[in-house]
C-alpha cells in the first residue's frame, strides 16, 4: 500500500511538471519527453483494483419498483386481500427458503429451477418455489387438520425471464387455500367463485377459467395405453397445449419421450376438446373413458362441481378443457387454470399476451409426504398471477397517461408569511396525532405559491394555510386545492372538517 500510494504521489506531481511545460509553451521535445515518463509511472502504478468499475443493475430476472408502481400493486393487492378475508380466510407466513429435502421431488420436471443456496457447511437449504409446499409442510408440522388460510410472499424461480408478459426470477405469489376433510366440491367452488371475483374486481378484461381433473388425465392416458411410469412426462408435454401447437406436443411425446404415435394420436382425440357440463355428461358415455375407475370418479364430481357453479352463477366463466394438465407433480383431483379472452387492446396499447393471470387445484396427498405417520390432510387452493395482472395494470395506465397518487397525505400544513415555522410544526403536530395524514415543507420560509404547487403535484387535496391574522382570529384557512376554494375554520374543528372532507371515519372505535 505504502509503495502504491509513493508511486500515486510520483504521478502526481509529474502531471502537474507536465501541465506547467504546455502553460510555459515549453519545447515540444521537453513536454513529449516528460509525457513518456508520466505514461512510464502510469505503467508502473498499474489499475487500481479497489476502484474497478461495476455495473449498476438488478440481477436478471428481478426489478425495483417505483412508488408509482408500488401504488398500483397496493390497490391490486388490496383487491385481493379484502377477498380472501370476505371469505373467511386467515393469514399465515413462513420462511423464504426451506430445507432442501422439503422442496425435492413435489415439482415434476419444474424442479430443475428451484434456486438451491450455497452450502455454507450446515443444513440443505433452497428458496421457495411456490407457497403450496411450504403451507403443506406448515400443516404437517403443526399437525393442523383445517384451516382457511391466505398467504401473500415472494417466491423464487431460476426460469427464463419474459419481463414484458410479467415472468420473472423473483415474484409475488398470492394465494389462497382451504385444508381439511368436506363434503366433495364445495371447497373446490368456493375457491372458484374467489378467483372469479377478484379478476372481475381487478376490471383487466374478459377472461375464462380452464378446469380439468388428474384423476380424467390419468384415466386418459391409461385407456389410451401411456405407460405408468410416462403419466407425469406426457402430463408435463399436454400442459404445454396453450402455448404450441398439438402437432408439437405430439413431436415431443413421440420423439423426445419415447410415446408410441398411436398412443400419442388417441391422446390427442380427448385433449382437443372443451366444452361445459354437456361435456362431461358426454364424455360419462364414453364407452373406454366410463370404464376407467379414476377417470369416473373425477367426471362424477366435476358434474356436481358445474352445479355448484351454476348457484354461484359463474358457469358461464367456466370451461371444461381436456387439455389442462398443470405440470405439478402434487395435485391429485380438480385443475383451474385462469386466462384471459383475449389481451387487453385499448386506445394506444400495444397486445399484451401475459398468459395464465391465476391457477389452482386440489392437493390431496401433499401433506402426507410430510407427516411422519402419512396422516393424509385433503387440501385445495388457487394462486393469483399478481405479476401479470401488473404488467397489464400498469401499461394501462400508462397508455390513458392516468395519474397515480403515490401517498394518501391529506392535507399540507402551509404558512402564508414568514417566521411561522414553530406555528407550523405544531399544527402538524396536532394533525398527526388527531390520525391526520398531514406534511410540511422541509422550509423555514417556504414561499405560499411553492406550497401550493407541491399539493397540486402529489394530489393532496387539502391546505391548511397559518398566517398572522388567522392565529389572531384562532382559525385556519382550509383551502381545497382542485376548486381553490378557501374558508375559515375554527381550530378546534379543524380535525373533524379534513376527516368529514376526506371521508375518514370521525372516529376509531
Amino acid at each position: 500500500m505504502a509503495e502504491r500510494a509513493a508511486l500515486e504521489e510520483l504521478v502526481k506531481l509529474q502531471g502537474e511538471r507536465v501541465r506547467g511545460l504546455k502553460q510555459q509553451k515549453a519545447s515540444a521535445e521537453l513536454i513529449e519527453e516528460e509525457v513518456a515518463k508520466l505514461l512510464k509511472l502510469k505503467a508502473q502504478l498499474g489499475p487500481d483494483e479497489s476502484k474497478q468499475k461495476f455495473v449498476l443493475k438488478t440481477p436478471k430476472g428481478t426489478r425495483d419498483y417505483s412508488p408509482r408502481q408500488m401504488a398500483v400493486r397496493e390497490k391490486v393487492f388490496d383487491v385481493i386481500i379484502r377477498c380472501f378475508k370476505r371469505h373467511g380466510a386467515e393469514v399465515i407466513d413462513t420462511p423464504v427458503f426451506e430445507l432442501k429435502e422439503t422442496l425435492t421431488g413435489k415439482y415434476g420436471e419444474d424442479s430443475k429451477l428451484i434456486y438451491d443456496l450455497k452450502d455454507q457447511g450446515g443444513e440443505l437449504l433452497s428458496l421457495r418455489y411456490d407457497l403450496t409446499v411450504p403451507f403443506a409442510r406448515y400443516l404437517a408440522m403443526n399437525k393442523l387438520n383445517n384451516i382457511k388460510r391466505y398467504h401473500i410472499a415472494k417466491v423464487y424461480r431460476r426460469d427464463n425471464p419474459a419481463m414484458t408478459r410479467g415472468r420473472y426470477r423473483e415474484f409475488y405469489q398470492c394465494d389462497f387455500d382451504i385444508a381439511g376433510n368436506f363434503d366433495p366440491m364445495i371447497p373446490d367452488a368456493e375457491c372458484l367463485k374467489i378467483m372469479c371475483e377478484i379478476l372481475s374486481s381487478l376490471q383487466i378484461g374478459d377472461f375464462l377459467v380452464k378446469v380439468n381433473d388428474r384423476r380424467i388425465l390419468d384415466g386418459m392416458f391409461a385407456i389410451c395405453g401411456v405407460p405408468d411410469s410416462k403419466f407425469r412426462t406426457i402430463c408435463s408435454s399436454v400442459d404445454k397445449l396453450d402455448k404450441v401447437s398439438w402437432e408439437e406436443v405430439k413431436n415431443e411425446m413421440v420423439g423426445e419421450k419415447g410415446l408410441a404415435p398411436e398412443v400419442a394420436d388417441r391422446i390427442g382425440d380427448y385433449v382437443q376438446q372443451h366444452g361445459g357440463v354437456s361435456l362431461v355428461e358426454q364424455l360419462l358415455q364414453d364407452p373406454k373413458l366410463s370404464q376407467n375407475k379414476q377417470a369416473l370418479e373425477g367426471l362424477r364430481d366435476l358434474k356436481l362441481l358445474f352445479e355448484y357453479l351454476t348457484l354461484f352463477g359463474i358457469d358461464d366463466k367456466i370451461s371444461f378443457d381436456l387439455s389442462l394438465a398443470r405440470g405439478l407433480d402434487y395435485y391429485t383431483g380438480v385443475i383451474y387454470e385462469a386466462v384471459l379472452l383475449q389481451s387487453p387492446a385499448q386506445a394506444g396499447e400495444e397486445p399484451l399476451g401475459v398468459g395464465s393471470v391465476a391457477a389452482g387445484g386440489r392437493y390431496d396427498g401433499l401433506v402426507g409426504m410430510f407427516d411422519p405417520k402419512g396422516r393424509k390432510v385433503p387440501c385445495v387452493g388457487l394462486s393469483i398471477g399478481v405479476e401479470r395482472i401488473f404488467s397489464i395494470v400498469e401499461q394501462r395506465l400508462e397508455a390513458l397517461e392516468e395519474k397515480v397518487r403515490t401517498t394518501e397525505t391529506q392535507v399540507l400544513v402551509a404558512s402564508a408569511q414568514k417566521k411561522l415555522l414553530e406555528e407550523r410544526l405544531k399544527l402538524v403536530s396536532e394533525l398527526w396525532d388527531a390520525g391526520i395524514k398531514a406534511e410540511l415543507l422541509y422550509r423555514k420560509n417556504p414561499k405560499l405559491l411553492n406550497q401550493l404547487q407541491y399539493c397540486e403535484e402529489a394530489g393532496i387535496p387539502l391546505v391548511a394555510i397559518i398566517g398572522e391574522q388567522e392565529l389572531k382570529d384562532g382559525v385556519i384557512k382550509l383551502r381545497s386545492v382542485t376548486s381553490r376554494e378557501e374558508v375559515d375554520i375554527r381550530r378546534e374543528d379543524l380535525v373533524e372538517e379534513i376527516k368529514r372532507r376526506t371521508g375518514q371515519p370521525l372516529c376509531i372505535c
